[in-house]
This record gives C-alpha cells, structure tokens and sequence, in this order.
C-alpha cells in the first residue's frame, strides 16, 4: 500500500515539475498553438508508437496525452537533433521507400507545441493504432517457430541464434515474408538465413539451451541471408513473380538481438512465408562488396586510428541487373558507409549513405523503385572505422588492433543487396514511389493522384455520426475503404455505396480512401457519436 502511494504521489509530482516547466513558454502562446488531440498525436502515431507503446521495445509509451506530457521536453529534444525516429540513412543522398522521418512542419509542430504549454486541445483525440498479434499473412506457406528461450544477457546485448528445420521436400521461391516477434518488448531486431549444412545445428547442440549466441552472423559460412525485421518494418511483398529461393531440406536461422534490459524475459519469435514452387524471377541476395576483397588489402584497423576502406565490384558486360534493396553490414567500429554505382557512361547512380553507423539499428533498405544497373557498371563502396577511444562503442579499452571476423571484437565490410537479372520495365515497378509527405498523417492525403483528382472526392457530414454521404467525381471505382491513422482496416464498403454506415464505428479521426485507376484519393474523416 505505502509502495503504491509513493509511485502515485511521484507521478503527480512529475507531471507537476513538467508542467511548472513548460509554463515558462505560456506568455508567448497563442490561438495558433498546436495541440495535442489536432496535431501531435497523429505524427506520434505515424512516426513513434510502434516502438513507443505498452509492451513494445521503447522504454517508455506516448499512446496518450498524460504519457505524452510526461515526456515533451525529451520528445522535442529527439526530433530537433534527428536521433528519433530512428533512420541511420541520409535522405539528400538517395529517397529510400519506408523511411522513418520527420519532415521540418512536424517537428516545428512538436516544438512549437512544447513551447506553447503543451496544450492537449479541446476536440476528439485520434483513434490511437492498436498493438496485438495481428498477422499480415493469414495463411502461409510455411510458419518456422523458433523455440521457447528465456533470454539471459548477463548486463550485456545478446544475439542468439536459433535453427528452424524447414523439411521441405523442394526448392521453394519466397513470395512474401513477415518476421513475427513473440515479445515485443525483448526482441530489438532479427535478421534471417537459410543455411544447408550442419554447422550451425552443431553450434546449437555445443551451446546449453535452445539455440546458440554468436554476434556477427550465424556461424556459418554457407548461410545465406533472407530477411530481417526492426521495429515498425512492415511484412515484405516481393513483385509479382519474384522470389528468393530457399533449397529443399534446408534449416532457418533465426539472429535475435536482444538488449541488456531483456534479461530473464522469455520469447518465442516466428516467421510466415508465402511461397512459390513455380517458375518465378529468382532475387539472390548476397555481398558483392565485402572485405575480401578490399582495394587496401585485407581489413585490418590499427589501434588509436580511424581507417578508411574501399571496395569496388564490376558488373558482368553480358547482362543488366535489378536491385531491389540495399543492407549495409559493419561491427562496434563502423563510424559511416557509403555504397554507389558508376555507368559505362559515367553516370552516378546514389544508392545508400549512413553518416552516423549504428550496429543496433540495421535493416534491408528498399529502393522506392527498382534500380537498374547497366552492364558494365561498377558498384563502390567506402567505410570508415572509429579504433579510438572517441568510439563509445569500442569493445576494446584501451583500443587493440582488430581484423575481420565475426566476433564481437573483430569488424566486417558488407554490403548486401537484392538483385535479380534486369527486364524492361523493372525501374517503374512501384515499391514506395511517393516521397515524404509535406504534412503529418492528421491532414488530409492524396496519393498518387495531381491537385486536380482533389475535387473528385467529397464527404459529408464531418464530423459524421452514423453516415457517411460520398460524392465521386470519377468512375471505375476499385476500392472504398475506411483506415485507422496508419494504414490499417478498420471497415470496406460495397463500390455501389453512397451512403457508408459508421454507426459502430469508435469515435475518432479516420481516413476514408478511394480507389480507381487513376490512383488512390483520401480525406480525413471525424467520427463523433
């Protein structure tokens, strides 16, 4: 009881100390102030939440305006020096697809809410996302389940590998692939291989326990890389009729990362896989620019020194190729990494730059279209190491001379991609075409349509109560459907309809989206009963 007084009365004393605090910029607020419930809540939900609420890998939530308020000044001081949310490529570099970022408006919204008081505003507040088991594949092909593993970090981040017998009787070609963490809050990041060997089943039956810890990559020289997961990454659909192979009787490998405070928690992590036994493009994914074959010779970092290394990587003459996505890969030294191609025209075509290398925070980076790399082309690549007491990731104190390995202790130059044989057409397959949009997710969207097709919708009342009327300027409908803030759900209505039935819908701020042939057109939307 006295414990339970004391964290009531620590709270209240918090939220006081915050709100003392941000009564400093009251005297310049004014009716432009933005809140909470109007601006704020939708770029968290957007950009923050999946990592950010009860039960998920941050170490605190922001579902709501009292965990919200607790947190402004650190929110405004994340966004305002780019640390959050997490996205270690450069954007002026290349416009990768997916990416994690504010655009200026958001954080000015975020900072000009803080300084205003942090005002939680008088209207409805957003339909928050809701964080579950939902799985994007409703019937895969294959379901690989890792074992039950009760995580023992010993104060330090554990990567620990778990091998998964597939049992497939022949070659299959993955479709789509969805890593599905079992706890949330435990697992930082996966990274999956199919391996055909015994080595790593050895190095699970040499190491107590389910599975076996090994930092860079399985063990294994024969594993081959098939997928990853990080927060907020959503299930990967590969284009139609491409696929990456996984041989007949061959084993999954799944690399957990779990963090220090994890330790003494229990995970049962999984993948789904939809698949193809027919013929389909084969996507191969590999690292054509790797440290065996740097231009300085072998990869060997002097203590007290930052190093520099280039790699480079000539393309066949006889064929052009495709890539889908990059995934550079170094160890605790990495400091930035940087991977381009050069034409036989000598045009320079970006592909991916990491200023600031994080080893926590890696993934496979997609391409908002496919690239196609002509013939002939040369792939490059240049990192730099940090072996200097600067380095706060260091694993050496004082720095020792390191080589290239897979230890903890030792650095790798990779950069992987995913790349099939090039077909006319393959740059205008649409991954993520639309580039960061100039104002958050609470205002209204238009995707993939020019200002005109904004006319073509139009909805009223709003805020509605139990119906929707829509007018449509435009035919060949294809889709109507209600979402929640990101994307999902929440109800699809017959094409014919002109009057949508929200009756049962929770109160809350919606979009309403449309789809024809002619692209898709959205319009937020006020339920309010």
């Amino acid at each position: 009881m006295m414990l339970t007084l004391l964290n009531q009365k620590h709270s209240k004393m918090k939220k006081l100390f915050v709100y003392i605090l941000v009564l400093v910029g009251i005297s310049n607020a004014n009716a432009q102030t933005p809140t909470y419930n109007d601006e704020v809540a939708c770029i968290l939900y957007e950009h923050c939440t999946t990592c950010h609420h009860d039960g998920g890998i941050a170490p605190f939530s922001l579902m709501d305006y009292d965990d919200t308020f607790s947190a402004a000044y650190g929110v405004m001081g994340a966004v305002n020096a780019g640390t959050m949310p997490p996205w270690p490529p450069n954007p002026d570099y290349n416009s990768l697809a997916h990416e994690r970022l504010l655009t200026q408006n958001e954080i000015d919204i975020i900072t000009n809410w803080v300084n205003g008081g942090v005002p939680e505003g008088t209207g409805l507040p957003p339909q928050p996302p809701v964080y579950g088991s939902s799985e994007a594949i409703a019937n895969p092909d294959l379901v690989a389940t890792m074992p039950s593993y009760t995580i023992n970090t010993q104060g330090n981040d554990v990567y620990r590998c778990f091998v998964i017998p597939t049992s497939l009787a022949q070659d299959v070609f993955i479709t789509e692939i969805e890593i599905v963490p079992g706890n949330s809050e435990a697992v930082h990041h996966v990274l999956l291989f199919q391996d055909g060997t015994n080595v790593p089943a050895q190095l699970d039956a040499n190491d107590p326990g389910p599975g076996y810890t090994s930092f860079g990559g399985t063990g294994s020289s024969s594993s081959e890389l098939i997928g990853g997961w990080v927060p907020g990454q959503l299930h990967r659909a590969y284009p139609p009729n491409f696929g990456v192979r996984i041989p007949a009787g061959s084993n999954i490998i799944m690399q957990v990362h779990y963090p220090a405070s994890a330790n003494g928690q229990t995970d049962q992590s999984k993948v789904n896989i939809k698949y193809s036994t027919s013929t389909v493009r084969e996507v191969f994914i590999n690292a054509p620019l790797n440290h065996g074959s740097l231009n300085e010779g072998a990869l060997s970092i002097p203590a007290n020194q930052e190093s520099t290394f280039t790699c480079d990587y000539s393309v066949p003459s006889q064929y052009d190729i495709t890539i889908l996505d990059v995934s550079p890969h170094m160890h605790l030294l990495g400091k930035s990494i940087k991977s381009w191609a050069v034409t036989p025209t000598n045009q320079t075509i970006p592909l991916i730059e990491i200023e600031d290398w994080d080893f926590h925070w890696q993934g496979f980076y997609e391409f908002r279209n496919p690239i196609k790399i002509p013939a002939g082309s040369t792939l490059h690549s240049t990192a730099t190491y940090d072996n200097t007491t600067n380095n706060p990731e260091n694993p050496n104190n004082p720095p020792q001379n390191v080589y290239a390995g897979e230890a903890t202790d030792e650095e790798m130059m990779l950069v992987f991609f995913s790349f099939t044989l090039y077909f006319p057409g393959d740059e205008n397959i649409a991954i993520d075409p639309v580039s960061v949009h100039e104002d958050h997710v609470c205002q209204t969207q238009i995707v993939g349509v020019d200002e005109a097709a904004k006319e073509e919708l139009k909805l009223f009342p709003n805020p509605a109560t139990e119906q929707i009327t829509l007018q449509l300027s435009t035919q060949n409908v294809t889709d109507i459907r209600l979402t929640d803030l990101l994307g999902k759900t929440v109800r699809q209505f017959p094409l014919d309809s002109e009057r949508l039935d929200v009756s049962d819908v929770k109160e809350g701020v919606y979009l309403l989206r449309v789809e024809n042939n002619g692209g898709t057109s959205s319009r937020k939307i006020v339920i309010s009963h």
